[in-house]
């Protein structure tokens, strides 16, 4: 069979290559690695090679760096690793961000320091507070100040830089009263020790101000920084190099010099580089690209994409347009968009943000302007304002969502699905419909035949090992655990299938009304392809339908083969023949009308529509670049997980909701306190340290 053009879409695959430069490291992909073990074989799986140098695997970023010997290319360690059973791919570092978390670490430095400070000052504040003389408690004054200037020197800095930049941008944020207070807290509490030698400092207040924000802010942090960018990842799984025809022979060239019109030469397994024209026949597998497991044959000029997989025999082709503007780059182009939009979701934390900053400084010029007026004491109203901005202090706000997003992503990576995204679960809560994608996500995407008896199945495999037509090799693989018949007179004649005698009597191996069908002399046996579904699809479909969740099915696979899983899981609305941008314009069209939808994918066919949802999950086993895409990851085979997302998802929106309510109530009994005079440093100190505690224990609980 001939296809007349691409399907306008990219597939993954293992990547054949050139040779690198003599020395130069090469970066593998290797999504399927999970443990020591797996570390152990790769790399003794590569050191056996004569063309590799030397191996190193990073099983946090699940790659293998690999150093060739001169003159040799990639092309055996893809192979020695297929072969292994690990599947690899080829990866331009160069496209990533740089690795490691420096902001992480900062940020829990400086709550560390915060912490020690505030508990070594908050013993002095006891102390003092417990009736130490004159003399006595100036010096503890001086020994809590020589403890919080520096600590709050050095902690507080992201809440400055923070409210500096804001204020530069003529706008509040919630770090700008948080930066006021704390530099009112530590000013006033200097004068006072320097001066009056009061009885009355803020030093334990602006450290417990300053290490419960951090560790609000630390655990926000690590929600965002799990997510990369998955046009990054997408541009990344590009080929870096490839082997361009000229007149003078062959020359191993970057992609990005290829222009329009150059010819290049692509092994069996190799992943188009470009989009061009094929040269001459080949088979390519677009089971990533479309959905449909079944190999596709092209004919010369036949249109190819980026991304396809060559199979079988080696392919040249012209190429059309130049990296760049390859169906790579426009599917990653599609993804950076849907990120964007993305991106603009407006979180609950985002709009108490937003009411905050406001609310607390009208309260503070409030309490500074009345204790003024009413006492003319300007060193009594910056006082109660200080107290005012203090008590008032987002702790309890900052840690009402951070804290239960640690909690509920951390049960439901217990539960099996691994959240990244900071405001995942806050989407998840919000979804009305599930948008669930047939191949390799309600199926396994491997395509097995209906059971056959011994002697059918190893006639059919002798057949099929006959041939070089794709089906013949689906059927050759499928059968693979079975030993071929031995046959005689075999002969294979396109448009015919395959013939020979087993025992005297003919056998065939060809087209019949509804797929390929086996011949033993009179008797047929029809071998249709099926896929298995996955365990757990068929329940999730049933409990979501019953909570008043729509359930749909996205594909790219023929009608016919997505109606009849369909019909067998009970999805009444199903979207097939789909391609990649018509996925992501379907996720657009049902958001327009108002549905909240939450993308279920695995392919890179999946990747934008996977990036423009409401929320997003992909399967363990799905392409590194969805995966990326997705909002969280489900790490085991049962599709229960979709389900326990989303109930868990509700029950944090809960929690999120009784923490913003006790946060105001808070506030309601504080504030009036503060607005009185009637809070005392070691007060606000505790009561923020209580409101924090109680935020998390609830964050925490079952």
């Amino acid at each position: 069979m001939s296809v007349a053009a691409c399907p306008g879409c990219v597939g993954a695959a293992p990547i054949a290559s050139g040779a690198p430069a003599a020395g130069e490291p090469v970066h593998l992909a290797l999504p399927g690695i999970h443990c020591a073990h797996c570390i152990a074989g790769v790399e003794r799986t590569l050191a056996a090679l004569p063309s590799v140098v030397s191996a190193r695997v990073n099983l946090g970023a699940k790659r293998v760096r690999v150093v060739l010997a001169p003159g040799h290319d990639i092309g055996a360690a893809l192979d020695a690793l297929a072969g292994a059973g690990y599947d690899a791919q080829e990866l331009d570092t160069t496209a990533l961000g740089p690795a490691g978390d420096a902001e992480g670490r900062q940020l829990l430095a400086r709550a560390a320091i915060a912490g020690f400070a505030m508990m070594n000052v908050m013993a002095l504040s006891v102390a003092v507070w417990s009736g130490a003389g004159d003399a006595t408690r100036g010096l503890f004054h001086w020994i809590a100040a020589s403890i919080a200037l520096p600590a709050l020197a050095f902690s507080a800095v992201p809440f400055f830089a923070s409210a500096a930049n804001a204020l530069r941008a003529g706008r509040l944020n919630m770090d700008v009263p948080i930066a006021l207070a704390i530099t009112l807290a530590a000013g006033t509490s200097l004068v006072e020790t320097a001066f009056s030698q009061g009885a009355h400092t803020w030093f334990d207040a602006a450290l417990s101000l300053t290490f419960f924000l951090l560790v609000g802010r630390y655990l926000d942090h690590r929600a965002r920084a799990s997510a990369r960018s998955a046009a990054a990842e997408l541009t990344a799984l590009e080929l870096p190099r490839a082997t361009r025809l000229t007149a003078e022979g062959r020359e191993t060239v970057d992609v990005a010099r290829l222009n329009a019109g150059d010819r290049i030469a692509l092994a069996a397994g190799a992943r188009l580089p470009v989009d061009g024209i094929a040269e001459g026949p080949a088979t390519l597998d677009r089971s990533a690209l479309t959905g449909e497991s079944t190999p596709v044959e092209i004919a010369a000029g036949d249109p190819l994409c980026a991304g396809e997989l060559v199979m079988g025999a080696p392919l040249r082709l012209q190429v059309t347009a130049r990296a760049e503007d390859s169906t790579l780059r426009r599917l990653a182009a599609l993804v950076e968009i849907a990120e964007t939009g993305r991106h603009r979701y407006s979180g609950i934390a985002d709009r108490a943000a937003r009411l905050y900053a406001p609310v607390v400084h009208g309260l503070a010029a409030i309490a500074f302007a009345g204790w003024w007026i009413a006492t003319q004491d300007l060193h009594q109203a910056i006082a109660v304002a200080t107290a005012t901005l203090i008590i008032t202090c987002p702790c309890a706000l900052a840690l009402a969502i951070p804290a239960v997003t640690a909690a509920m992503t951390g049960r439901l990576f217990r539960q099996g699905v691994l959240l990244k995204s900071p405001t995942a679960l806050e989407r998840l809560a919000e979804v009305d419909t599930v948008l669930f994608d047939k191949t390799g996500t309600l199926t396994d995407g491997v395509a097995r035949l209906p059971p056959l008896d011994p002697a059918a199945a190893s006639v059919a495999l002798a057949l099929a090992l006959a041939s070089d037509h794709p089906t013949s090799r689906a059927l050759a693989a499928a059968l693979s655990d079975h030993r071929p018949a031995r046959l005689t007179q075999v002969r294979d004649k396109a448009g015919d299938g395959v013939r020979a005698l087993w025992n005297g009597a003919p056998v065939r191996l060809g087209r019949g009304p509804d797929g390929a069908v086996l011949d033993i002399g009179a008797e047929r046996f029809p071998l249709t392809f099926d896929e298995t579904v996955r365990p757990g699809a068929a329940a999730v479909i049933t409990e979501l339908k019953r909570r008043g969740i729509t359930v749909e099915m996205v594909t790219g696979d023929t009608p016919a083969r997505a109606a009849d899983l369909a019909a067998r899981l009970g999805i009444e609305r199903v979207h097939s023949g789909i391609r990649p941008d018509g996925k992501t314009k379907l996720v657009r069209a049902l958001s327009e009308r108002g549905a909240r939808i939450l993308m279920v994918g695995d392919g890179l066919n999946d990747v934008a529509a996977l990036a423009g949802a409401h929320a997003s999950l992909a399967p363990s086993t799905a392409l590194d670049a969805a995966r990326v895409a997705a909002d969280g990851v489900m790490l085991g085979a049962d599709l229960g997980a979709v389900s326990d997302s989303l109930r868990l998802a509700r029950r944090a929106r809960r929690r999120i909701y009784q923490n913003l309510w006790f946060a105001a109530a808070y506030n309601a009994i504080a504030i009036p306190v503060a607005i009185a005079g009637l809070a005392t440093p070691l007060m606000a100190a505790v009561i923020m340290s209580s409101s924090s505690i109680v935020v998390v224990l609830n964050a925490v609980r079952r």
